[in-house]
C-alpha cells in the first residue's frame, strides 16, 4: 500500500478521499488554490501545498504545480477525484514519467474512452449494446443527411469531446439538421477546441442507467449493480438511486455481467461507470467514465465496499479480492446533490456559510467540506455536498430522504435542498416514474 498520496481536488471529493486514505493509514497532502487556503480538506490533510491562484486552469490544472507538490512532498501516488484531471490522459502520462502512479486506469484506457466515437466502437467490439448511429465523425451535411435519413429521425448530433451537455443538439426532421449540426459544432468547438461531431438515434423517453464496474488491470471485473440517474436538468445529474425503479433483478445482472466481461477482456484498472440510456427494455451504451462518479455513494450504501478504498487498493497492485458471487446488494439508497444554487432559477449562490446543521440517524450520510464560516468561492462548480440516505426499501428510502431534507440547514446562501422537498411531493417521483426529460419538463411547468 502507498505510504502518501496526493490529493488533486478540492472540495467534499477532496474530503471524502482523504478520509479513505486515513482509514487505511495513508499519509494525505492536500493541493488548493487561493481561494481554497481554509478548506476543509487542506484543514484536516496531514500536509497541504498551494499550487497557484484561484482560476483553475492556474491551480487545479496546473500540472507542472501538482508534479511539483508531489515532489516536494515525496507523495507515491496521486488520487484525482473526479472533474478536473481525473479523465486526462496527457496527466496520467507525465505520473508515469514521473515515476507516480495514477490512481486510476491507464492513459490509453482514458483515451479510448475519452473520445465517444472510439469509446462507442470499442463497446462494440466488446460485446456492449451501442445506439444506433454513425459509425464516426461527421464530415459534411450531406453525410449527415445520409445517416439521418438511415436511422430515422429524431437524432440528436454530439460533439465528441466533451460532455455535460454541451455540443449536444436534437433534430426531428431535415430541415432542423442542418442547424443542429452547426450549432454542435460550433459550441463543441468553443467549449472542447474540437468541433467533430457524431450522429445517433435520439430516443424519445429513455432513463439514464449506469453500471458501476471494479478491475484489477489484470483480467479480473466484477460489477457493483446500477445506478439510475434520470433527474437531470441540463444533461447533470441531480438525483441517483440505486437500484432503478424501472429494472428487476434479471435485468441488472443480465447487462452487469455483461459489462463486467467486457472490462475484464480490456483489462481495466479501478473504477468505472458505463452509461446507457435505456428504453422498452433495451440498453444503448452512450460513454464510459474513467473516474470516481460524484454518486458512487449510492453504490456504496448497497454494497457495503468503500469505493475509493477499493481504488486505492488495486492502484497498489493488489489483486481483485472479489467475484461476482461475492458482490451482495441490500436495500434502496438515494443521493441528492446539493448546490450553492438558487432552487428556482438555479443562479449560483456563492458566499459567506453562516450556520450548517447536517441530517443525522440511522441510514443518513452527508458529504460535504462545508463548515460555518466557511466562504464558498465563486470560481467553481456550486455543487456543495450530498445527502445520501438507505433504507431496506425505496418507500423507507423515500421517507427517510423527506426526513433528513427537513433537518438539513445551511444559512447565508441559496441552495437546492427546497427542489429536492418539492420534488418528494410529486406523484411520479414517489413512483420511480421518470425519464431523462422529466425534470426539465417538470421545471418549465413552475415558470
Amino acid at each position: 500500500m502507498f505510504d502518501k498520496v496526493l490529493i488533486a481536488n478540492r472540495g467534499e471529493i477532496a474530503l471524502r478521499v482523504l478520509r479513505a486514505c486515513r482509514e487505511l493509514g495513508i499519509q494525505t497532502v492536500a493541493v488548493h488554490s487561493t481561494a481554497d487556503a481554509d478548506a476543509m480538506h487542506v484543514r484536516l490533510a496531514d500536509e497541504s501545498v498551494c499550487i497557484g491562484p484561484p482560476p483553475a486552469r492556474d491551480s487545479y490544472l496546473n500540472i507542472p504545480a501538482i508534479v511539483a507538490a508531489c515532489e516536494i512532498t515525496g507523495a507515491e501516488a496521486v488520487h484525482p477525484g473526479y472533474g478536473f484531471l481525473s479523465e486526462n490522459a496527457r496527466f496520467a502520462d507525465i505520473l508515469t514519467e514521473h515515476s507516480i502512479k495514477f490512481i486510476g486506469p491507464s492513459a490509453e484506457h482514458i483515451r479510448i474512452m475519452g473520445d465517444k466515437i472510439t469509446a462507442k466502437l470499442t463497446a462494440k467490439e466488446l460485446g456492449i449494446p451501442v445506439v444506433p448511429g454513425s459509425e464516426g465523425g461527421i464530415g459534411d451535411f450531406a453525410e449527415a443527411r445520409k445517416v439521418a435519413a438511415d436511422i430515422g429521425y429524431p437524432v440528436i448530433i454530439k460533439a465528441t469531446a466533451g460532455g455535460g451537455g454541451r455540443g449536444m443538439k436534437v433534430a426531428h426532421s431535415e430541415h432542423d439538421l442542418e442547424i443542429a449540426m452547426s450549432t454542435a459544432q460550433s459550441e463543441a468547438k468553443a467549449a472542447f477546441g474540437n468541433g467533430d461531431v457524431y450522429i445517433e438515434k435520439y430516443l424519445q423517453k429513455p432513463r439514464h442507467i449506469e453500471i458501476q464496474v471494479l478491475g484489477d488491470g489484470k483480467g479480473r471485473a466484477v460489477h457493483l449493480g446500477e445506478r439510475d440517474c434520470s433527474l437531470q436538468r441540463r444533461h447533470q445529474k441531480i438525483w441517483e438511486e440505486a437500484h432503478s425503479p424501472a429494472l428487476n433483478a434479471h435485468q441488472r445482472d443480465e447487462i452487469g455481467n455483461r459489462v463486467a466481461a467486457a472490462m475484464a477482456k480490456l483489462g481495466y484498472e479501478g473504477v468505472g461507470t458505463i452509461e446507457f440510456l435505456y428504453e422498452n427494455n433495451e440498453f444503448y451504451f452512450i460513454e464510459m467514465n474513467t473516474r470516481l462518479q460524484v454518486e458512487h455513494p449510492v453504490t456504496e450504501a448497497i454494497t457495503g465496499l468503500d469505493l475509493v478504498q477499493e481504488q486505492l487498493r488495486v492502484a497498489a497492485g493488489g489483486d481483485l479480492p472479489y467475484t461476482q458471487e461475492d458482490i451482495t446488494f441490500s436495500g434502496h439508497a438515494i443521493e441528492c446533490r446539493i448546490n450553492a444554487e438558487n432552487p428556482t432559477t438555479f443562479a449560483p449562490s456563492p458566499g459567506l456559510v453562516n450556520a450548517v446543521h447536517f441530517p443525522g440517524g440511522l441510514g443518513c450520510r452527508v458529504d460535504s467540506a462545508l463548515y460555518a464560516g466557511y466562504r464558498i468561492p465563486p470560481y467553481y462548480d456550486s455543487l456543495i455536498g450530498k445527502l445520501i440516505v438507505s433504507g431496506k426499501s425505496r418507500t423507507e428510502c423515500m421517507m427517510r430522504l423527506r426526513r433528513a431534507l427537513s433537518e438539513f440547514v445551511i444559512e447565508g446562501i441559496e441552495t437546492t435542498i427546497p427542489l429536492f422537498q418539492q420534488l418528494l411531493t410529486e406523484p411520479d417521483i414517489i413512483d420511480g416514474h421518470y425519464d431523462i426529460h422529466w425534470l426539465e419538463q417538470y421545471l418549465a411547468r413552475q415558470v
